[in-house]
């Protein structure tokens, strides 16, 4: 606070600035943190029930304990879609029929994608506000530290002396912005990462399970 009382208005500006990024990519990282966590676990905790329950109907009935799961949302659009093929299925002669002429296992894979769309979109959200701040806060940083080393030269040139008593208590004012710039920068730069990371693994895994569903609807379909 003295640092920041005794630095001028550019500089109190950048300091600011900087300041508004590191709280926000704070709140992000434990927003995202949070979110993520609940994401893994409760997909995990899905896809036990999912193998074991076995029946699509009686996991569509649970799918409220998995709310936060990214797999559940791929399974009710999934359902949502195989219902609605099977009911219109029941205008035809055989009612068990899933024509292809209706889209079929197309519908539903279509259904898939833009439920997986959906839900990477959904993970993704706020990331970037953590990759701009790893990449400008260094630099908005830099900007207040030579903004405030100009403004210590000028007083140098002002006042005619050199002396260590001058010019320290100055630059070491403009180099705090730097600090602040590189604070605001690591854990935003570090958070992202680990979360596009995590979040590569959970799209692996809502590819995976979109495979899987459409394995057993096509199994299913081969049988009748």
């Amino acid at each position: 606070m003295t640092f920041f009382a005794g630095t001028g208005l550019v500089v109190k500006l950048v300091l600011i600035i900087l300041i508004y990024f590191s709280v926000v990519s704070w709140a992000i990282i434990f927003y995202k943190l949070l979110q993520v966590h609940r994401a893994n676990s409760e997909s995990e905790r899905f896809m036990e029930f999912f193998w074991k329950a076995k029946r699509f109907d009686t996991i569509n009935a649970q799918l409220d304990r998995f709310a936060n799961s990214p797999l559940s949302v791929l399974f009710s659009e999934g359902y949502g879609e195989l219902k609605k093929l099977m009911e219109k299925g029941e205008t035809k002669e055989d009612p068990d029929v899933i024509s292809t002429d209706l889209g079929g296992i197309d519908n539903i894979a279509r259904a898939l994608r833009r439920a997986t769309t959906s839900e990477i979109t959904r993970l993704e959200k706020y990331t970037t506000f953590l990759a701009t701040t790893g990449s400008t806060a260094p630099f908005i940083g830099l900007f207040g530290t030579v903004w405030g080393i100009m403004t210590a030269f000028k007083g140098i040139g002002e006042t005619g002396s050199a002396s260590l008593a001058v010019v320290a208590p100055g630059i070491a004012e403009a180099l705090i912005a730097t600090a602040i710039g590189l604070v605001a920068a690591i854990p935003a730069v570090m958070g992202y990462n680990h979360f596009q990371n995590r979040i590569r693994v959970i799209i692996a895994e809502m590819d995976n399970f979109s495979t899987e569903f459409l394995n057993i609807i096509q199994r299913t379909i081969t049988n009748k």
